[in-house]
């Protein structure tokens, strides 16, 4: 799977913790594994002129989604073999993003990875316009969520248990090299 990230934004952001969510959700979702995703963070005032453009509307948003290819979740059943595929562009802005996570309270990264699992559901066809696609989606957008960050949590427990385990093999090998 590839997964591009080019930040224009001016603000500093872990790419690394955008690429994680977004490989899960794709991961999760059942998009063959050699799909591409291409996310690009922009300032507000060109968030702003593409939100304009695109959507008609005046003023930053969040987050948009650009898909590439018809795609969806495990793949058509009809269709022959899946193979890999284009998903799209999701354009976040860290700015906009801010301001959103500060009113919710809590941090930037986390509303950078909620917007991005919202990103990558919108390349896959979910939508929010009518009242059920809003519960489907954003039910399914934190279901993907809450699975990621606890996906993250193992994982940093297991690495602070590696370290304790080698650690403690390090200090017994100091007992073994006394005569």
């Amino acid at each position: 799977m590839s997964i591009e990230v080019s930040n224009e934004s001016g603000i500093d952001v872990s790419e690394e913790e955008l690429i994680s969510v977004a490989r899960f959700v794709i991961r999760k979702m059942q998009v063959h594994p050699a799909a591409e995703l291409s996310m690009v963070l922009l300032d507000t005032a060109a968030m702003a002129d593409l939100h304009m453009r695109w959507m008609d509307l005046p003023g930053p948003t969040d987050v948009m989604s650009f898909p590439m290819d018809e795609l969806e979740p495990g793949g058509r059943p009809d269709a022959p073999e899946p193979g890999p595929a284009m998903l799209g562009d999701i354009v976040l802005c860290p700015e906009f993003a801010a301001e959103q996570a500060a009113k919710a309270g809590h941090s930037l990264g986390q509303e950078l990875a909620l917007l991005t699992v919202h990103g990558v559901l919108h390349l896959l066809g979910y939508d929010h316009a009518e009242p059920d696609e809003e519960k489907e989606m954003f039910a399914l957008q934190q279901q993907l969520l809450e699975e990621w960050v606890a996906e993250q949590v193992e994982a940093y427990h297991k690495d602070k248990q590696s370290e304790k385990d080698r650690r403690l093999i390090d200090k017994s090998r100091f007992f073994d090299d006394e005569p």
